[in-house]
């Protein structure tokens, strides 16, 4: 019996970790964990410590806030708060932010 030997050339980590995420299907779970912290890193600690949840549906983000008047000040600042997202995930990945 012949010994074969596979051979594998280099590739680069960024393309090996995106044939494992689109294989196993975990793209769509990493995009809400990058939604979620750069939408901590766009409006602060503290705005983030109003904020129940952060989901991402097609282009829309929905944001489920604890605070009222929080919510109708971040209301006037929804294209720049977008902006920054957007600016933070590196693709135009969100088109309208819903606060709720």
């Amino acid at each position: 019996m012949a010994n074969k030997k596979r051979s594998f050339e280099p590739k680069p980590l960024q393309e090996v970790l995106q044939q494992i995420t689109a294989q196993r299907n975990l793209a769509k779970g990493l995009n809400e964990v990058k939604v979620k912290q750069a939408w901590e890193m766009t409006v602060g600690n503290n705005v983030a410590q109003y904020t129940d949840a952060v989901q991402l549906r097609g282009k829309t983000l929905y944001v489920q806030l604890t605070s009222a008047p929080l919510r109708e000040e971040l209301n006037y600042g929804k294209e720049k708060i977008l902006k920054h997202l957007n600016d933070a995930l590196g693709f135009e990945g969100i088109q309208k932010i819903i606060l709720r």
